[in-house]
């Protein structure tokens, strides 16, 4: 790249120098024309510029770009480092949440499941108990029944045997008969308990 700068400069000055030195003579002034010696010190000055350049000037400005340039290929492998990390840690996360769905998922289905054996379970139990509420309550029935038949007899008994001693007692007529079937009727409606 210098050689080129250096060819471009110099092949300008030549060229400025020929085109001077091809004219003829009018009013356009050069600074090239006849005069040997300022050609010579033109190059030897433009020699000088271009060693102090190329010393002072363009090693600094070339290390700078050299630097700038490491700089980019290093942020960009940076970058590049990062996004991997970050792919890395995001795929990373992803199974963590596949992994939290899944288990999730098991938790409630074995919360399901507990719920229906817990119903099963209490219907069973609320089942058990109604028929045990349903043996007793016939027992219950069937005493008080029993009972109820037992203090009917009795009392049928009692009547019977008032009744048949109020007709010995008497002597019965047909009138006689049919008011003390009535009276016994009576007492037996009034002695059964409701």
């Amino acid at each position: 790249m210098k050689h080129i700068a250096v060819g471009t400069i110099l092949a300008t000055v030549l060229a400025g120098h020929g085109v001077a030195l091809g004219s003829d003579g009018g009013d356009s002034p050069s600074l090239f024309t006849g005069d040997l010696g300022n050609v010579f010190w033109t190059l030897i000055t433009f020699v000088a510029v271009l060693v102090v350049l190329g010393k002072f000037a363009w090693g600094p400005i070339l290390g700078a770009l050299q630097k700038r340039e490491d700089f980019i290929r290093d942020s960009l492998a940076k970058a590049k480092s990062d996004r991997d990390e970050a792919q890395k840690v995001l795929k990373e996360y992803s199974d963590r949440i596949n992994s939290a769905r899944t288990e999730a998922t098991a938790i409630v289905e074995e919360g399901r499941r507990d719920a229906d054996v817990l119903k099963r379970q209490i219907e069973e139990h609320a089942k058990q108990e109604a028929q045990a509420t349903l043996e007793r309550a016939k027992r219950e029935i069937g005493i008080a029944r029993d009972t109820a038949v037992k203090e009917l007899y009795t009392l049928s008994a009692r009547l019977a045997t008032d009744m048949a001693g109020r007709i010995i007692r008497r002597e019965l007529n047909a009138q006689e008969h049919e008011r003390i079937i009535s009276e016994s009727i009576e007492e037996i409606v009034q002695a059964v308990p409701t």
